[in-house]
Formats: structure tokens, sequence, C-alpha cells
């Protein structure tokens, strides 16, 4: 039985920004872009959430809801020096770390001898430290797998901890909305809703069998987590599946004309960050997405192991078919293969 904590950050962003302006502190305040070029919020404190504002909202909406929001521009090289302090103090409990982005992690603390091997003491202690040295709170959640763990850490936010015991587990999960499994989005909770199935322990009634009649492969994934059963690891090493750049635009690009002119500078750096990639990836597919002003988006793709303006040219006209209205922000990528998995797996069968 693995011992997992989840670590998530309050309010990251946000936090930092409080942190080294004091005079910010219980005022709302957000992270984002400005709300005359179409900017969009990246954290609200909890004081500017209580307007209803949230992550990946427009920041003109945000404005409105509340005109004396504190918004402020983002400083990256902060808010990635605080995560690097962060990862410096879960390298003194674990060497299993896997970051999900620069605020949260998951930490396998199995092999912890520490606080007497307790991961909710460990936790508690990391929380204290880096709400001492670092100068913003983070919430941890505890449990023997990663997806318990992950739902803990939001249980109590902020600024506290909560703790799923192995025998606990079933109590914890009987009334657990199906939603809060990764992958159930507003199409299939409703889907589910309709036969009855709003908590995981609605899931258990139903033969895993019979759930994946119902509902695919996916149905698997869906009854295994909500019986609690998660055998991911902690993975300490990350790998792209993808490498994109996206562009929201200050005017609204009127006709499938503007959108191809703009492919040129996308590729452009595109092509850059590619440059940069280590040679134990390959490009396996190009794709293009496009939001149009009313906020629908679409993504198209194709199989290119070297994509080039041609291809993302017919992309965007197969994308622009989808809406044909205004667009508001355009993105090219490529999704990547993993040659040291692919050789792995080569090696495992040979």
């Amino acid at each position: 039985m693995r011992k997992i904590i989840h670590i998530d950050a309050d309010c990251f962003y946000a936090a930092v920004e409080v942190r080294d302006n004091p005079k910010l502190k219980g005022l709302p305040v957000a992270v984002g872009g400005s709300a005359e070029r179409r900017g969009v919020i990246a954290t609200a404190s909890y004081e500017a959430r209580k307007f209803g504002i949230c992550s990946a909202m427009a920041s003109a909406t945000a404005m409105r809801r509340c005109p004396q929001l504190i918004l402020i521009p983002g400083r990256m090289s902060a808010y990635r020096e605080a995560s690097r302090a962060m990862q410096g103090i879960f390298a003194d409990y674990s060497n299993l770390i896997e970051p999900l982005s620069l605020d949260e992690a998951f930490l396998d603390v199995s092999d912890c001898t520490r606080c007497k091997g307790s991961a909710t003491l460990i936790a508690r202690e990391i929380r204290r430290r880096i709400s001492k040295t670092i100068g913003i709170t983070v919430s941890a959640g505890i449990a023997p797998n990663k997806f318990l763990a992950k739902v803990a850490s939001d249980w109590n936010k902020p600024d506290d901890q909560f703790v799923i015991t192995p025998d606990g587990i079933d109590a914890f999960l009987v009334n657990l909305p199906v939603n809060k499994i990764w992958g159930v989005g507003k199409v299939t909770a409703t889907r589910l809703e309709k036969l009855g199935i709003k908590t995981c322990g609605d899931v258990k009634k139903y033969d895993l069998i019979k759930f994946v009649q119902l509902f695919g492969n996916f149905g698997e994934h869906i009854h295994k987590l909500a019986c609690g059963v998660d055998d991911r690891p902690v993975v300490s090493q990350w790998r792209r599946k993808s490498i994109s750049v996206e562009n929201t635009y200050a005017q609204d690009l009127a006709d499938l004309s503007a959108c191809l002119k703009k492919l040129p500078e996308l590729m452009e750096s595109l092509e850059k960050r590619i440059e940069k990639l280590d040679q134990d990836y390959q490009i396996n597919n190009s794709f293009l997405k496009m939001k149009f002003n009313d906020f629908s988006q679409t993504t198209v793709e194709n199989q290119h192991f070297k994509p080039n303006l041609d291809d993302f040219t017919l992309l965007c006209k197969q994308a622009w078919q989808r809406g044909k209205m205004p667009v508001r922000l355009l993105g090219v990528g490529v999704r990547l293969n993993d040659l040291t998995q692919t050789n792995g797996q080569m090696e495992l069968f040979s």
C-alpha cells in the first residue's frame, strides 16, 4: 500500500503577488492578461473568487463582475522561483516526485522515514516549511493512491490537508460525485445521470463487465476509480506528448484569408520550440486549434512527420469550414512519440 501526497498551492500566482506586495492582502487580486487585449485570468485570490471570478475567465468579464479587481500581469520568473523552492523541500522527503504544473505535485513517501514514517505528519511538515520559507500556503491530500490524494487535496482548501486511510476509502467514495473522476466531463456526467448514476457509490453497484459494455474502455477507467483502485505509480520523469503555440488576437480575424496570413508567424514560433526538443522525440501528427468569436472552438489534425506551411494551411481551411465566423484564437502544434518508451517496448517484445 503506497503513501501518496498531493500538494497543491493555494491561488499560486496570486499568492506570490500578495507575498511580494503585502498591501494587496485581503483585496481581490487576479493574475492575467489585460482586459483591453482579450486577456484571460490565470489565477484569482479567494477574495476575488467571491465575485465568481475563476481561472480561464475572460479578464473583461472578471472586471465587470468586480470593478475593484486588481489585475496583475504574470511574472513567470517569480513563479518558477517559488516552484523550484517547493521542489527543493519535496526532495527532502522523497525522490519520487511527479510535478503536474508549477504549483502542484505528487510525492510517494512510502519509504520515507522522517516524521516517524507518517505521511500525515510529512504533509503537515512540508506545508509548514513552505509557509515559513516561501511565504505562500499549500493544501495537501494524503491517500493510498494518486486519484484519491488529488481529490483529498481539494477537500479542506485553503491551507489545510485531508487524509483518506485505506480502511476509509469505501466510506469516502460512496457519496463522492462521479464528476470528480478524471476525465468525466459534462457530457459523460449527463449520460451517467440518465442512468441514475450520480456518485461513485452508484457506479460500484454495476458489475465491471456491464459498465464496460455501457461505456467502452473508458467505462473500466470510471469503474476502477469509483472503487478506489488506481495503480499508477508516481513518475519522477515527465515526457512531453505534444508541443504547441497559440495566440489570442486583440481584434478578431475576420475571415479565412486573415487566418492564413497568421500561420507563418505561428509556425516560426512552433519551429523554435521544436528545435529545443531532444532527439528522443518523433513527430506523429500536426494539429490546428481555432476558437471563434462566440467562444466555440475546434481542433483538426492529420498525420505529418514533418509539418510545413502547406499542411497547416489545409488544416486551417478545414477548421474554418466548421465555424465560418470571425476567429479570436489560433494555435498550431504537433503530437509527439517518445522514442525512449517505444524502444523500451520493442526490447520487451523482441
